[in-house]
């Protein structure tokens, strides 16, 4: 492992520092990252993940493996890293979606020499923390403050945030951003909805029914927006309560098109599994590593805007 690089860029991330490149790195061959995530296999956001590493070790010239929790269970994925980081691959990438039970098999991978990058879930004081090379991904919070101050701006004082990773505490961020950009406490503004498709949408219903003042819905994904997209259907909301989404999907590129959706925020996962095997790699090769952690996004994805999001939906984008 390139020790003093990683120590470098480590105590480097809150600033911006330039290409940190170590002279004489020889070229290797035959390298192999593994993808770690937290995400069930029901979740088909994760499809564009898969898309990416693929296509980067197509590009490179490189192993790479994606694996996962059939289920979610985050001791599982626990487990998952510990089984990575024995058979010895030259890069691990993975989630940080609970820090207190994915840091120890994390910080153990490091120890034992292996390169690591944490993608999609986690902070960059997390990611020092345990060691990581750096972090690609979307900061949570400030994705969150982003959408409610837009929300403000179009008059929204009330919502409700549909979380359907309650387990994730770095996800849940994007609510506490939200309530704090529309300048109210999150209170009992956030549903933990589950992942079962049916109880998503009653649990949607249920709280619209009881709380009829709910100026607008916020979900995380499409998991939890495509059952929600039904609810409001169903309720005859669909067009009239102010509905934005985190990520992209098949139907909520419809609903954005069909004015649904207000707005999709893409936090671009193929980035976030493309360029760490792109950056592990020529690490490896040639000792050379961006200085700096890499936000993927937020970016705002509105029906002017659809061309190419709606072409690669699921896929790319």
């Amino acid at each position: 492992m390139h020790r003093f690089i990683r120590n470098f860029v480590l105590a480097a991330t809150a600033i911006v520092a330039p290409l940190v490149i170590t002279a004489g790195a020889a070229q290797a061959e035959g390298e192999k990252y593994i993808l770690v995530s937290h995400a069930p296999d029901s979740d088909s956001w994760w499809n564009t993940i898969k898309n990416g590493i693929a296509l980067a070790g197509k590009q490179m010239g490189v192993e790479v493996e994606y694996r996962n929790p059939p289920t979610g269970d985050l001791a599982d994925m626990a487990r998952i890293i510990q089984q990575a980081a024995a058979s010895k691959p030259n890069g691990i990438i993975t989630t940080l979606a609970d820090f207190d039970v994915l840091s120890g098999p994390i910080s153990d991978a490091v120890d034992q020499g292996i390169n690591v990058i944490i993608m999609n879930s986690g902070t960059a004081e997390q990611t020092r923390k345990v060691g990581a090379l750096m972090f690609v991904g979307q900061p949570e919070y400030d994705a969150g403050l982003a959408a409610g101050l837009r929300a403000k701006a179009d008059g929204i004082g009330s919502f409700v945030c549909v979380n359907h990773v309650i387990s994730n505490t770095v996800v849940a961020e994007r609510c506490r951003g939200f309530a704090d950009g529309l300048g109210i406490d999150l209170g009992k503004s956030m549903i933990d909805s589950g992942q079962d498709p049916a109880e998503i949408k009653n649990r949607v219903m249920a709280y619209l029914s009881a709380n009829p003042k709910t100026e607008a819905v916020l979900t995380l994904g499409p998991t939890s927006a495509d059952p929600t997209i039904l609810a409001l259907e169903e309720m005859g909301l669909a067009g009239e309560l102010y509905f934005g989404t985190f990520d992209l999907g098949d139907e909520i590129v419809k609903a954005i098109k069909s004015g649904t959706i207000k707005w999709g925020i893409d936090q671009q996962p193929f980035l976030q599994a493309y360029l760490p095997v792109v950056i592990l790699t020529n690490y490896d090769r040639y000792g050379v590593l961006p200085g700096n952690n890499i936000n993927s996004g937020p970016g705002f994805v509105t029906a002017d805007a659809l061309e190419l999001v709606e072409k690669y939906a699921g896929e790319y984008r």
